[in-house]
């Protein structure tokens, strides 16, 4: 999605065997595992010379989606720019989205030794690769006020006090919603839930045999566990707490997980994500009345619904519980044991981390550009607002209202993440008890943070 600094020992960076070991066995991240014959290689790029491969899922392709274009043309105009004024080139190399998100096929890359020189990073899987050992340190590349710039959007992307991703973008939830049915309920500015009964007995006014009062993500995964965290500590809950011991075993993480069940229990919520997750379809099509959402789709809804009346607010709270909303986010990173890790760096730190207007502007041109996001950095955020790129009612909500309650995605290994995902999923879609699915899940984490070692977990 990150929120605190780190103070753990040293990945095991001096055996090829071990960095194989881990990375293989994570290589599905809760989705799939890789196969006995893909376990092999050193968990690095071995091939030398030639062009440096950047994987990502945003270009080159074209696309009927104009921000998807939008997207796409700022990675290529950014790698041409590089190639134009540099020796060592850069390749674009495409992945589908489902398969970089979901699939196995980034890990598995590394795993048998053909991992890109430089590629995407989600949060979830930051610890997966610094772990591995095939994070570089783009410290060296970095000016100590672009470090500042950045604040603390980069404590999650550091160990020891460097910095292994830079953060291209920074995503807050919010609640999404149709103001027209909303309008047409007899519903006001007045009736927006600020508490979970308010919100589930709108959702409640609102749904009918066609259109889902309220959707929470059904899917399992990193983005589902993502969007069910804000949930949990808005009751001062968590998974581990400062000290790095396991805390998931909490009356805010079972509330958390009642939510949940209760909205799909009394029909608010659907069982599956409406239209197929087409965000900007359902509420096209009146398939949707709430939506818990990003920012990234404030894009979307420019490009493919200009004129669709849509509004947002902050996620409601519980009773006592404090207003938070988990910030999302991909990082570039470079590969350690690539053709060219000096390049590879140096080229992240050109692209986003630079104190050169270059870089900045960049940044501002993907996020309320190419995209609709607010901007890590300070800097960035600056000029994007100047440019006018926060002055829509909905970008400035987010920018000044659901932002600042923000905390970042947390960096939880594939073992902890696939322990909360089996409880979200137990308790929503599967019905099995809340109390029952908190403790397993706790003694899982627990099991797991017994044996782990690598960078801090928090």
């Amino acid at each position: 999605m990150l929120q605190h600094g780190n103070d753990a020992g040293h990945p095991a960076h001096s055996s090829g065997t071990s960095r194989r070991r881990f990375l293989t066995a994570m290589a599905g991240g809760g989705a799939a595992v890789a196969a006995p014959a893909l376990l092999t290689g050193c968990g690095s790029a071995q091939a030398k010379g030639g062009n440096l491969q950047f994987w990502n899922f945003y270009g080159p392709q074209r696309s009927p989606d104009p921000a998807i274009n939008a997207q796409s043309k700022w990675f290529t105009d950014m790698v041409d720019r590089w190639n134009a004024t540099h020796s060592t080139k850069i390749d674009l190399v495409y992945l589908p989205q489902p398969t970089y998100l979901n699939g196995f096929k980034l890990p598995s890359a590394f795993a048998t030794g053909e991992g890109p020189d430089i590629f995407l990073c989600s949060p979830g899987d930051f610890l997966r690769y610094y772990n591995g050992g095939v994070l570089a340190d783009l410290t060296p590349h970095m000016e100590k006020a672009a470090v500042d710039d950045f604040g603390s959007t980069l404590d999650s992307r550091k160990v020891d006090g460097k910095v292994y991703a830079l953060p291209m973008e920074v995503e807050p939830l919010a609640m999404f919603y149709a103001q027209d049915v909303w309008e047409k309920a007899g519903l006001s500015e007045a009736d927006i839930p600020t508490t979970w009964d308010q919100m589930l007995d709108v959702g409640d006014k609102l749904r009918t045999k066609t259109r889902a009062g309220l959707v929470f993500e059904t899917n399992p995964g990193y983005y589902q566990n993502f969007t069910w965290y804000p949930w949990m500590w808005q009751g001062g809950g968590d998974v581990l707490d400062e000290r790095g011991e396991v805390a998931f075993d909490s009356r805010a993480t079972r509330q958390a997980l009642a939510l949940w069940q209760d909205a799909v229990h009394h029909g608010i919520a659907p069982r599956t994500v409406p239209a197929a997750g087409d965000v900007i379809g359902g509420f096209k099509g009146g398939n949707v009345a709430l939506w818990q959402q990003g920012i990234w789709n404030v894009s979307s809804f420019k490009a493919f619904a200009p004129d669709f009346p849509y509004g947002v607010f902050r996620l409601p709270v519980p009773p006592g519980g404090k207003y938070v909303t988990a910030l999302g986010g991909w990082s570039f990173c470079a590969n350690a044991q690539g053709r060219n890790p000096e390049a590879a760096a140096e080229f992240c730190v050109w692209a986003l981390g630079s104190m050169k207007d270059e870089s900045i502007d960049r940044m501002v041109d993907w996020c309320v550009g190419a995209k609709s996001d607010v901007a890590p950095r300070d800097t960035a955020l600056e000029r994007g607002a100047a440019k006018g790129g926060y002055d829509s009612e909905v970008m400035r909500k987010f920018k000044d209202e659901i932002f600042p309650g923000g905390r970042a995605e947390p960096r939880y290994p594939p073992v902890v993440y696939k322990a909360i995902s089996d409880a979200i999923q137990g308790t929503m879609l599967a019905g099995r008890g809340v109390d029952g699915e908190t403790e397993r899940a706790a003694r899982s984490i627990s099991a797991y943070t017994k044996s782990y070692k690598g960078a801090s977990l928090v």
